[in-house]
Parts: C-alpha cells; structure tokens; sequence
C-alpha cells in the first residue's frame, strides 16, 4: 500500500463521511464558478499532513495519485480556498471540522 493509499483509509469517504459534511459545511465559501469543492480541498490537505506534507505544496503528493484521489485541486485554488476560509474567521476554520465530528455517528464499544 501506498503512503497516498494509507491516507484513504485515514479519511473517511462516502455517504455521511467527513468529505460530505466538510462539503456541507464548508459549502458557503464555495465560489459559484469553482471546480473543486471546499471541503474536498480541506481533506485533501489533511491527507497530504497524513502522509508527511509541511505546506500546502505538498498536496501535490495527492495530485499525482488520480486513480486513488480523484481530481485534486491545483496550488493556486488550495491556496486561495485557505485564503477564504481564513478572512472569514474562526466561525469557518475551527469549528467546521468539530461539528462535522460531532454529528457522526459513533461506534459501539466491545
């Protein structure tokens, strides 16, 4: 398995996933003529942390795994979606990954 891979199963996907709800989210931030998805980019920087990344750059990592990742948003967009999310403050950065945590569903206890 690949590091890119071993990200994946870091980060939970699909129907009721961390990618739905920081997409839900994050969804207000969203430019209307954006491709790439807020939330999406967010995870996507999580996975490149995941997996030994120090900068916003080294999403790159991601970017070169289509197959795993899917499109992956280029450094300029990263950059201008952090840039966004960061002028609106605190409300959109730091609790938007709490909430989304908080609303899953938790597993049961063996």
């Amino acid at each position: 398995m690949s590091p890119g891979e071993g990200a994946v199963n870091l980060m939970p996907r699909g129907p009721g996933g961390l990618d739905r709800g920081l997409s839900r989210v994050l969804g207000r931030w969203r430019p209307l003529t954006a491709v790439h998805d807020p939330g999406k980019v967010v995870l996507d920087l999580a996975a490149a942390l995941a997996v030994g990344g120090d900068c916003l750059a080294d999403i790159a990592v991601l970017r070169a795994q289509p197959a795993v990742f899917g499109r992956v948003a280029s450094d300029p967009t990263v950059s201008r979606t952090v840039d966004r999310l960061a002028m609106a403050g605190p409300s959109a950065v730091w609790p938007a990954p709490v909430r989304v945590l908080l609303c899953r569903p938790t597993g049961t206890a063996g």
